[in-house]
């Protein structure tokens, strides 16, 4: 199978690091322009130095802004007023009390996780439809099926993107265009190594071996029983934006490694 986006423009949100930048890379390796996301310059030319030196020839574009805000999707859409692939990876978590979470980072998890997207996919769509072909990914998680009780607010708005994206794929239903969820499992992302650091410089493990002993101990469900890779996840995304994947649409495709005990 040979995936190829040769003319088509791809946008990932948060695409500076973790699975984000995993996704722009497979994205720009398989011929795509891809635009580059994040809040800082700094850390979007971080990231598009990365991907050149990653993937020599590749075509990149910055689009430097914070998308939990209506202003922020704007700037976005001036930099990316028609693009062939959305992926829509923007979203923050962090584990806090359900007492102590008050409306405030309720509606800060809200507009970043869940409105960025609504509003991407509002702004994008009609240029997709026109063309008879599109591509739109909502990354959610293993967290949207699986609530954890220490980020309830976290996983309600990943269970609001599965809803989300089905009813987007009927609302283009025959037009060419898909829409999927993905949801990654625990993976070796650059925020799960930031939230092991302690771990490992008290163990002296290497963060994989203390991302397996993570998961058996809080996912014990897991399959693989490993976290999963950034490349791992962004090959999943990777597919279902290509011209093979014609027939996914929909879908909640997960790449949790199994953690979510059920056989569909």
């Amino acid at each position: 199978m040979k995936i190829d986006f040769t003319g088509k423009v791809a946008l990932v949100t948060a695409s500076t690091g973790g699975i984000g930048l995993g996704i722009a890379r497979g994205l720009a390796e398989s011929g795509a322009e891809v635009i580059i996301n994040g809040r800082s310059e700094s850390s979007v030319n971080q990231g598009i130095q990365h991907l050149q030196q990653a993937v020599p020839g590749a075509q990149l574009r910055a689009a430097i802004a914070d998308l939990s805000t209506p202003e922020g999707v704007e700037t976005l859409l001036k930099v990316a007023p028609d693009v062939d692939i959305l992926v829509n990876n923007a979203g923050i978590f962090g584990p806090q009390d359900f007492y102590s979470t008050d409306d405030a980072t309720w509606d800060n998890y809200w507009q970043t996780n869940v409105m960025s997207g609504v509003r991407l996919s509002r702004a994008l769509l009609p240029g997709m439809v026109r063309k008879g072909w599109g591509r739109v990914v909502f990354i959610s998680s293993e967290s949207a099926r699986n609530i954890p009780a220490d980020m309830i607010h976290y996983g309600v708005t990943k269970t609001a993107l599965l809803s989300l994206s089905r009813g987007l794929a009927k609302f283009v239903a025959g037009s060419g265009v898909t829409v999927n969820s993905v949801l990654p499992g625990p993976t070796l992302s650059d925020g799960f190594a930031a939230m092991m650091k302690d771990e490992v410089e008290k163990t002296g493990k290497s963060l994989e071996t203390v991302a397996k002993e993570f998961v058996m101990q809080n996912r014990p469900s897991s399959v693989i029983q490993r976290a999963a890779t950034v490349e791992e996840v962004a090959n999943m995304v990777v597919y279902v934006c290509s011209e093979q994947a014609s027939a996914t649409s929909g879908a909640a495709l997960r790449v949790d490694g199994g953690v979510v005990d059920d056989i569909v």
